[in-house]
């Protein structure tokens, strides 16, 4: 198991404070054992915390969000079990405050103690979509987890999600999202009419994006976000 010393030192390398560290090198215990259960890769991983761990956005994100159409509910709690008696094998103090099915899925809410450090990771299934679809296999490596495979939502469908998701909830994270998504060029021109609602959003709003992101993001990024929607208005008008 991950020591405090290593979580001190990894939090001064990356920027960032040290419960970031801790959250984050859970969530990729997590998705390791989650996905070592047999039928848990109906479970496609995507969201901003997808987006992180898969495709390194500098944002840090503490929930975990899947798509499981036609997923039984039980096998979900069952996977979560399972993957948390993994994890407490490893060393981990682990609680499971809530498990239960939502209008929309699934919510499980984690407890966890990491070397002292205490964080709370939110797992949330959506079961919206009104159609199966086929998975991503990604390996997932970072420089304090070993390597494991995930099972991710197509490229493709989580950008067209987390854009809908801007546009409908229009939270400082989902904006930063879009900003990420745009500077990898993981948007595409059948996103363009999304996009031209997604300026909109972006002129009308009045979030102080400094107080909001500056936890979550290295301090090499607080510039970036000083003046966030002007940056933003830029990136968009590049389209």
């Amino acid at each position: 198991m991950i020591t405090s010393e290593t979580i001190r030192r990894w939090a001064i390398t990356q920027q960032t404070t040290e419960i970031n560290i801790a959250r984050e090198y859970v969530q990729h215990l997590f998705l390791a054992e989650l996905y070592r259960q047999r039928g848990s890769q109906q479970l496609l991983f995507k969201g901003g915390t997808a987006l992180r761990l898969a495709y390194h956005s500098p944002r840090f994100s503490e929930d975990l969000d899947f798509s499981g159409f036609g997923v039984r509910l039980g096998d979900i709690e069952e996977w979560v079990v399972l993957a948390c008696g993994a994890l407490e094998q490893l060393g981990l103090e682990l609680t499971i405050e809530e498990s239960k099915k939502t209008s929309g899925g699934y919510l499980g809410i984690l407890a966890v103690t990491v070397s002292g450090y205490r964080a709370q990771i939110l797992i949330e299934v959506s079961q919206r979509r009104k159609s199966s679809v086929s998975g991503q296999g990604m390996l997932i490596s970072s420089d304090f987890a070993p390597a494991y495979t995930a099972v991710l939502l197509p490229q493709e469908m989580l950008v067209e999600e987390k854009l809908e998701a801007l546009l409908t909830r229009a939270k400082p994270r989902d904006f930063f999202d879009c900003y990420f998504l745009l500077r990898q060029k993981m948007i595409t021109p059948k996103h363009k009419i999304q996009l031209q609602a997604v300026r909109e959003a972006v002129t009308k709003t009045r979030f102080n994006f400094k107080s909001e992101l500056s936890d979550f993001l290295p301090r090499s990024h607080h510039p970036t976000i000083a003046n966030f929607k002007s940056v933003l208005l830029a990136e968009l008008d590049r389209w």
